[in-house]
């Protein structure tokens, strides 16, 4: 075989293994393609819905309140002042003594060095109960200085301030829940029952009192309350968890769960709210399943698991 030949032969055999490495490797990507196909089609198929935490629009009542500190006070709590100065010669009742009004409850000693006066009496100008007595036998008073606070203890007030920015939502008769430390884990209920038509330029309150409308017997007068002022109120309205807002670019968003379990973005406009409801306006409607928990992590159209 001459050299021609053998290079003939060569090459031919050169372009038939590159047809056939060729044809494998066509082979190669025509089987590939469907494997590939089928285990993405498997793996979108198995992606796991995410879990979330469902709670339908239904109607409530919101309730948005101011809070406030306050002190009990008797009623018709006054302090009773001697007509003369002198020296305090009688005190006649003690700190939580009873008292009606016309009584004399102490004797003042107007006399001065050299000079002899009838002694003279300080008079109650009301019925109640001693609630304070600052000054003992002995001392020397002014006609502004108060032997005696008296009041009835039949019905206790509450007073407190209310700070300017609250003052137009004010009005007689407005609800409100008090707490004492002393009396832990109850709740009082009272109203309001007077409102001062001038505003304190210095602190820029108003001084409200309210009335308890249950009295109790462990309420005293002189302690201190927690006052939760409601200020404004709406019933039988739609309402939805606060926790499921997401406030996005200053739109309000949630998600909604339809028939299918797929998840749904709305945006929503919101009415009154406190601090665990907001009212619904539009966007949402009594009966849809609003997510309350896992919403931070969908987009629209996401697959989800409703989990209890």
């Amino acid at each position: 075989m001459n050299k021609s030949k053998i290079i003939t032969i060569a090459i031919i055999s050169l372009i038939v293994l590159f047809a056939v490495l060729i044809a494998f490797n066509l082979l190669g990507i025509k089987i590939a393609e469907p494997e590939a196909a089928a285990q993405g089609a498997r793996g979108h198929s198995s992606r796991s819905a995410t879990a979330v935490r469902v709670t339908p629009v239904s109607n409530g009542t919101i309730e948005r309140s101011v809070i406030l500190n306050g002190e009990i006070l008797a009623r018709n709590q006054v302090t009773v002042f001697p007509t003369v100065g002198g020296r305090l010669v009688q005190a006649r009742l003690g700190i939580g003594e009873r008292v009606n009004r016309g009584d004399v409850i102490a004797m003042i000693d107007p006399s001065r060095p050299g000079e002899v006066y009838a002694l003279s009496p300080v008079i109650s100008p009301v019925s109640g109960t001693v609630l304070n007595a600052s000054f003992s036998v002995g001392d020397t008073l002014t006609t502004q200085s108060g032997v005696y606070v008296v009041g009835d203890l039949s019905t206790l007030l509450v007073e407190t301030h209310v700070p300017e920015r609250f003052v137009a939502s004010v009005r007689l008769g407005m609800r409100a829940a008090m707490r004492f430390e002393a009396i832990g884990g109850e709740s009082f209920d009272a109203e309001v029952t007077e409102i001062s038509p001038v505003l304190d330029p210095v602190s820029r309150t108003i001084r409200i009192r309210l009335r308890f409308l249950r009295p109790d017997q462990r309420i005293k007068a002189g302690m201190f309350a927690t006052i939760s002022l409601v200020t404004d109120r709406k019933v039988d309205i739609p309402v939805i968890p606060r926790v499921s807002v997401i406030n996005t670019y200053g739109s309000w968003i949630v998600f909604i769960v339809d028939e299918n379990n797929i998840a749904r973005r709305r945006e929503v406009t919101m009415g009154i709210d406190n601090e665990d409801y907001f009212e619904v306006l539009s966007g949402a409607a009594l009966g849809d399943n609003i997510v309350s928990a896992g919403q931070n992590f969908l987009s629209d159209g996401d697959l989800v698991r409703i989990v209890e």
